[in-house]
This record gives C-alpha cells, sequence and structure tokens, in this order.
C-alpha cells in the first residue's frame, strides 16, 4: 500500500507541479505527502577558494540566514495554499483515512535530505528535468541512487492530473532493474484497472519472458496484456510512443541498467524517456 509520498521542493517553481501529481497519487491511495524543502547551508552559499574579511564574512552569513528564512517562509505559505486548493488535509500525524500533507524543512545537502527522507517514503516525487535550464537533474539522481526507493518523474503541465495508476504500463525486459520496478510498484499495479506490459520480445531467457510477468501478475490477482513494441532506433521512444497509443496514465520501468554517466554520454532508454517522456514515469534503479 502507498502511504507516504515524499516531494523534495528547493524553491525552483517546479515544486507545484509535483505536488499536484503527488496529491492525484495521495487521493487514489488515502496517502500522506511529505513536503520536505532542501535548505542549504549558508556556509555552503560562500566563494569557494575565495578570501573574505572575517566581518564581511560573517555579514554575508547573516544576510544569507535571513533571505533563507524569508524563502523558507514564502515557500511554506505557497505549499499550505495550493495543498488547499488540492483537497489535502494538512497534519503532522496522518491517521491513513484520507489524502494529507506536512511540510518539513531541513538544512543541508539536497542528496543528504532526500535520502535520509526519502529511505522510509513509498515514492519520492521529482520534476522532469529541464535540461534547458540545467533545473532538476541533481534532484532526480539522488532520488534514485541514494534512496533505493520507487522515484515518480512528473513532467510540466499546468493542470493537476485527473488519474495517475489508473491505465498502467510496464516497460519489460526480464533486467534486474525491471523487476524492482515491479517489484516496488506492486501496490500500483494491483490498484490499476488496465495493464500493459511492453515487450519487445527480448529479455533474459526462461522465466524472465512478458509472458512469465503476465503469470506473475495474474498470482497478484493482476490481469495484463501484452503489448509487443518494435524499434528501428530508440526503444526509449518507441515505448513512449506505445504509452501514448494505449492512452496510459503512468509507465513503470527500471532506470539506469547501465550508469546515469554512460547513458547521459552515449544515449539509453533511461535517458530517451528522462529527456522526452510527457507522461509521468515511475522508475527504479
Amino acid at each position: 500500500m502507498i502511504r507516504k509520498i515524499m516531494v523534495p521542493v528547493r524553491g525552483d517553481g517546479k515544486g507545484d507541479n509535483v505536488l499536484r501529481h503527488a496529491a492525484t497519487l495521495a487521493h487514489g491511495h488515502s496517502a500522506h505527502i511529505e513536503v520536505t524543502h532542501c535548505r542549504p547551508r549558508p556556509e555552503d552559499l560562500m566563494p569557494y577558494g575565495v578570501p573574505v574579511p572575517k566581518m564581511l564574512r560573517e555579514q554575508l552569513l547573516q544576510q544569507s540566514y535571513l533571505l533563507a528564512d524569508k524563502e523558507e517562509e514564502s515557500l511554506r505559505e505557497e505549499i499550505e495554499a495550493l495543498a488547499a486548493t488540492l483537497d489535502l488535509h494538512q497534519t503532522n500525524a496522518p491517521e491513513g483515512d484520507r489524502a494529507t500533507v506536512s511540510f518539513v524543512e531541513e538544512v543541508g545537502r539536497q542528496v543528504d535530505v532526500i535520502k535520509r527522507h526519502g529511505r522510509l517514503a513509498d515514492i519520492i516525487a521529482v520534476a522532469q528535468p529541464d535540461k534547458d535550464r540545467n533545473l532538476g537533474t541533481s534532484t532526480l539522481k539522488a532520488a534514485l541512487f541514494h534512496s533505493g526507493r520507487p522515484v515518480l518523474m512528473c513532467p510540466e503541465r499546468e493542470t493537476q492530473p485527473e488519474t495517475l495508476g489508473k491505465r498502467v504500463a510496464i516497460a519489460w525486459n526480464g533486467s534486474a532493474e525491471a523487476s524492482r520496478a515491479v517489484a516496488q510498484s506492486m501496490s500500483l499495479i494491483r490498484h490499476a484497472i488496465d495493464i500493459f506490459i511492453f515487450s519487445t520480445g527480448v529479455d533474459s531467457g526462461p522465466g524472465t519472458t512478458a509472458e512469465d510477468l503476465a503469470a506473475y501478475l495474474g498470482l497478484h490477482k493482476a490481469t495484463a496484456s501484452i503489448i509487443r513494441i518494435t524499434a528501428s532506433k530508440s526503444i526509449g521512444q518507441a515505448i513512449m510512443s506505445a504509452a501514448q497509443a494505449e492512452d496510459t496514465d503512468l509507465l513503470i520501468m527500471g532506470a539506469y541498467g547501465d550508469s546515469h554517466e554512460r547513458e547521459t554520454l552515449f544515449g539509453g532508454n533511461t535517458q530517451t524517456v528522462v529527456d522526452r517522456s510527457k507522461m509521468p514515469i515511475l522508475f527504479s534503479h
């Protein structure tokens, strides 16, 4: 069951969209959303390797603290106002009978904040990285590589998604990453109305085929349809095209079977989906 969704925010303007996605998921599962503000330490904002007189350093630190306080207050007010419009009950003691939200502030490096709070979350929801503005990549990487939890990547959109997890697609190739994605998403899969398995027919051999996955899901009372996909160039693009054709509202897939650096440099299925997806993706690594 999904009981806790973590939404890390940094005041970059992307938190509202992620919270809308998380709210749709929370309402479907009576889950609690923990909005975690990653607040940098003023010491980390000081010029690196540049000598600064003690008096000036103290003044800069004091101003940094004041600016951080104002940013945190403004962000909290913004989140609380949006939560009210999303019908999220604000509480620090959720009971699991309705969608709720709380706001937590943590001082430190973003990767440390995400891995500490994320490891006891059922899902971590983050914004789709914006390559043009160089925003969001570190957040996605921190959630994927340091939490051990599934990560919901939310594409930019102006309105709250009506459904999330009703028509689910699973990108399957029999790999360990794909297997982990299925295992970590089983509560979502069982909750879905329609389930599709996307497969190119290439797998890891007997016991890992799309038919084997369908039989396994059947043991969990989940009926899935197998969709064969073909790709002349990009499997990632073919997966997204198939998801659009089946009108799915969520794609589940393993992430970065190769290293992140290798996929970024040479291209890969995960990186293609991260860069080009127009729909929410639930990644597991």
